[in-house]
């Protein structure tokens, strides 16, 4: 799973949630069966979720069938940084009344006498309904593209104009810069072990 999907999921379960995974990527897929989280379709899910999260950036995750099988009342919102994965249109446009609670959630009521309801307009439930990363995550966030910046600006040489993969080199001095933030004391190899190749960090590729 993806880091985003993850702590979404992990954190429901925290919680007391049963957590239903939908995934389209094979390896995310084991790696959330692995993890202990049941995954499916969203056909299989839509009828059974009681709050469902988007966290993926692609579009049409939740469409019109998808709402047609919602439990009555059943909350949707999206944590993924596009407002496409729901698909909003269709629910304004299909609801045959619609009534604000209170700033930032909508309840739609569906022809079937059913009601969804919508949390943020489909945008970031994190800004819309609360507060937003908490500024320990933004400083990970920020000090990672700082140090991007940086090394374009830097090393021209090895960053021709183009697309590129930042060294993960970069990510773990993020790491190391905010470790002691959160009382971690990291173990360090002797010179002998890390020589070993097997027991070098992670490839580039993590």
């Amino acid at each position: 799973m993806t880091f985003r999907i993850f702590q979404c999921a992990e954190s429901l379960r925290s919680y007391g949630s049963r957590v239903i995974i939908t995934e389209i990527d094979p390896i995310n897929a084991l790696q959330a069966a692995m993890a202990g989280f049941e995954v499916t379709t969203m056909e299989d899910a839509a009828p059974q979720g009681n709050i469902f999260v988007t966290t993926t950036g692609c579009r049409d995750i939740i469409v019109g069938e998808h709402f047609d099988a919602m439990p009555e009342d059943a909350i949707v919102c999206n944590i993924g940084h596009f407002d496409i994965e729901i698909d909003v249109a269709w629910l304004k446009a299909n609801a045959t009344e619609h009534s604000n609670i209170k700033p930032q959630v909508d309840r739609y009521t569906l022809k079937s006498g059913r009601h969804v309801i919508l949390l943020a307009e489909g945008r970031l439930v994190n800004l819309g309904c609360a507060t937003g990363h908490p500024s320990w995550v933004m400083s990970c966030s920020f000090t990672n593209q700082v140090l991007a910046q940086i090394a374009l600006w830097t090393q021209v040489a090895d960053y021709p104009l183009g697309v590129h993969v930042l060294p993960k080199s970069l990510d773990e001095e993020v790491a190391r810069a905010h470790l002691a933030s959160l009382n971690v004391k990291l173990t360090t190899m002797s010179k002998k072990v890390s020589s070993i190749p097997f027991y070098s960090f992670r490839d580039e590729l993590y």
